[in-house]
């Protein structure tokens, strides 16, 4: 531990800018040549305690920080004490404000408050649509456009490849009452991205009519219309 700084008087020199140090405890050696001293930097980091030339600059000081991956200041100090970097300079590096990279990268993202999802309990109760297209490349066919739909339950996924929009229409009202013949589950609701195909007379009687339709034992329910943003129909 250095405890005191001053000048040191030998006989008739005086040796300016010395370091008092408790018990005698040696920190550097170096050999005097033409009334120079010289210290090997190479020798100054050990295993054991020792007193750093200097402090580094602030530039210095974070330029190695970036150098390092933004690491901190102790343990850039601790890998100068135990000279495990090659070419990192033997100097204190202190921390003279906040790093700005570090603030971002820290910072917690924050919570938003959790919404009501609506999820389904059972197959065919939502179906998710969509038809996308013309394709670049057609079919053998001479197909160009795709019918994607997905059950929200099982996210099983169904495909079909029409030559026009205007084919939709007859396709998905084919498609539903087949599948809830197969399956004998009801589509209770249909949810599109509000497309043109999605949105005529012939669709919309349809989801009226048919999808939902009430078995025996089920619950009276309402049409409550529909969506500007999206096609849904609830029964």
């Amino acid at each position: 531990v250095i405890a005191g700084y001053g000048d040191m008087v030998i006989g008739s020199m005086t040796i300016k800018k010395v370091y008092y140090v408790k018990d005698g405890v040696d920190l550097l050696t170096g050999d005097r040549l033409s009334n120079l001293y010289t210290i090997a930097l190479n020798e100054v980091a050990s295993n054991s305690s020792t007193c750093l030339l200097e402090n580094a600059s602030s530039s210095q000081s974070w330029l190695w920080h970036q150098r390092l991956s933004h690491l901190n200041f102790t343990t850039i100090n601790n890998l100068v004490k135990n000279n495990l970097v090659q070419g990192l300079p033997k100097m204190k590096f202190e921390k003279d404000h906040l790093c700005s990279a570090c603030e971002q990268g820290k910072i917690h993202r924050k919570h938003h408050k959790s919404k009501m999802a609506f999820t389904s309990n059972k197959p065919l109760y939502l179906l998710h649509m969509d038809l996308c297209g013309p394709m670049r490349i057609q079919t053998i066919n001479g197909k160009r456009y795709v019918l994607v739909v997905v059950d929200d339950y099982s996210w099983y996924t169904w495909v079909f490849f029409l030559h026009s929009k205007d084919e939709a229409s007859e396709v998905i009202i084919s498609f539903i009452k087949k599948t809830q013949v197969n399956l004998q589950l009801q589509v209770q609701r249909v949810r599109t991205d509000n497309g043109t195909e999605f949105k005529n007379k012939t669709l919309a009687k349809f989801f009226d009519e048919d999808v939902g339709e009430l078995k025996a034992k089920g619950d009276i329910g309402v049409f409550f219309g529909y969506s500007k943003e999206f096609a849904a129909f609830r029964i």
